[in-house]
């Protein structure tokens, strides 16, 4: 069941161990980084199609409306291929100001075209970067793929500089059964079709069946908006468009606040 606590405790998982996927919590780990280092060469394509190509457009807008703009350093946390760091790209930042970290090796791999950006191996529990490196970090569509969101959200806190921005953005599950039911059948249906007749390739459609229990069984918005607030940031708040995109906006607080 997903958590509904108002104050969330000090460990916070963003869904219950999927045991459907891997059998047992302590490899889940393994379970994950097999999974999208042999799904990244599909991941962009899937993308795309999954949101009908309205994905490109999305997160620019995202990036534009939380602040992000040429002279920040930007920190785009759990990468993948770089999709959300070309959108940085296209809005003005210079490859120099951006760094992506990502556990994947199979995805970093992929984002290598994105050149001139530093593309680190890590994790959003433990970035390997200064305190107060960032004026801004981002986050797409990876929230639910983390093992403690209590303990991403104090490195997140850690990294950016005071006064920094941060920007998660992420799929909530449709609140009308209707509309999950749809979802559902889109994306542990269609999507696995039509990533086999791309590529042959079974992890990419493992991948969209994971992505869409992951989606059902996500904490509720109201806690990762309480753990954001847990870990120190102010201005927590959550922005919607349609039944399915949330953005998760919240600042690190000044140091004169």
């Amino acid at each position: 069941m997903p958590q509904t606590a108002e104050l969330p405790p000090d460990r916070v998982a963003p869904h219950r161990p999927l045991a459907e996927f891997y059998p047992e919590p302590a490899i889940r780990t393994r379970f994950l980084t097999e999974l999208f280092d042999h799904a990244a060469p599909d991941y962009d394509f899937v993308s795309g199609i999954m949101s009908l190509w309205t994905d490109r457009a999305y997160r620019k807008q995202a990036l534009r409306r939380a602040g992000l703009a040429p002279g920040m350093k930007l920190l785009d946390v759990a990468c993948g291929t770089g999709l959300v760091i070309k959108a940085a790209l296209e809005l003005g930042l210079p490859p120099g100001d951006i760094m992506g970290v990502d556990p994947s090796r199979g995805m970093l791999e992929q984002g290598r075209r994105r050149q001139g950006v530093a593309l680190l191996q890590g994790r959003g529990e433990r970035i390997p970067a200064r305190d107060g490196s960032f004026d801004f970090v981002s986050m797409g569509y990876a929230l639910r793929h983390v093992e403690d969101l209590r303990t991403l959200f104090d490195e997140l806190h850690r990294v950016l500089k005071p006064g920094g921005r941060l920007l998660i953005m992420e799929i909530t599950r449709p609140s009308s059964a209707t509309a999950r039911r749809m979802m559902r059948f889109y994306m542990t249906r269609v999507m696995p079709w039509v990533g086999w007749v791309r590529s042959r390739n079974r992890f990419t459609a493992k991948m969209m069946e994971y992505y869409w229990a992951t989606i059902e069984e996500c904490v509720p918005p109201e806690v990762i908006l309480s753990t954001l607030a847990a870990a120190n940031f102010s201005e927590v708040r959550r922005t919607t468009t349609g039944p399915l995109l949330s953005d998760y906006l919240a600042r690190k607080p000044s140091a004169s606040a």
